[in-house]
């Protein structure tokens, strides 16, 4: 029951519409008994700038997600920041703790997680990124640490400057392309970008997937639609797909125990998700 103690966590951006968070999260946290609710806030870009004064005005906020388009502004507007965040440069999880902001990225270790549950450990693994955001820093910065990457973007200079912050960051080398990259050389492909989420759900995948092969992994952090078109034509190849729905739950339980201190139920959050497809 919602009373005059309880706290208020959310989601940051925009469109936030399609997002099943909310669902998720409150049903994690009711399952531990926490008094704390869970929304979701369609905020303009324009008006990034005022929501960490206004959320620390509140006093009731214990935190709240980032997402898509905002996880890199926001860090401008922060107390402070986690080092693998600042490494990363990309916000998704932001906690207030005594009037302070600080920022954290669960976002690569949710990747990683999600991707290891489906196909075991990854190392010494050929893996090419599709995009050059905020999602893609993420869980490029987290696989890099043990694996050989490429980064593709429709915008060239973007992938290629990421892919030299990675290098230098992490001495080791980063290899960026065009998206006429042949996609046969890679053991697992992640798409990273908004492309065909809902509701734009026909949108074509921005690399060819005819090339794709049966022994790959294709990896798609999108969520709504559960597949999406490019997990649709990976599949009619062979490949063995996984959608972002994985990712969701582990970066947000991760989230979720830095705002409570309390770990929750994998396995609640997942049925959450799962129920809202049907």
């Amino acid at each position: 029951m919602i009373d005059s103690k309880t706290k208020l966590l959310g989601l940051i951006g925009h469109p936030v519409e399609h997002s099943l968070s909310p669902i998720m999260h409150n049903e994690a946290l009711r399952d531990k008994n926490l008094n704390y609710v869970y929304l979701a806030f369609d905020v303009l870009p324009e008006n990034l700038k005022y929501v960490v004064d206004g959320v620390k005005s509140l006093g009731t906020v214990g935190g709240f997600n980032i997402t898509i388009p905002h996880k890199v502004e926001i860090m401008k507007y922060l107390d402070e920041i986690d080092k693998e965040a600042e490494l990363i440069g990309a916000v998704n999880t932001v906690k207030i703790e005594k009037d302070r902001a600080i920022g954290y990225n669960t976002d690569g270790l949710g990747a990683r997680m999600s991707l290891e549950e489906e196909i075991g450990k990854v190392e010494n693994k050929n893996i090419l990124i599709i995009g050059a955001g905020g999602a893609a820093r993420a869980v490029a910065f987290e696989l890099a640490k043990n694996n050989h990457l490429t980064i593709i973007n429709r915008t060239v200079e973007k992938a290629e400057l990421l892919a030299k912050e990675i290098s230098e960051k992490l001495n080791k080398h980063i290899y960026y392309n065009n998206l006429n990259i042949d996609i046969g050389d890679f053991d697992i492909i992640i798409h990273t970008t908004p492309i065909g989420m809902y509701p734009n759900v026909n949108v074509q995948p921005i690399i060819d997937t005819n090339k794709i092969e049966e022994n790959m992994v294709v990896m798609d952090l999108i969520y709504n639609p559960e597949e999406t078109v490019l997990l649709r034509e990976a599949k009619k190849q062979g490949a063995k797909t996984i959608n972002g729905l994985g990712m969701l739950v582990y970066q947000g339980a991760i989230s979720f125990e830095i705002w409570t201190g309390v770990k929750p139920n994998i396995d609640v959050m997942k049925k959450a998700i799962c129920n809202s497809f049907k």
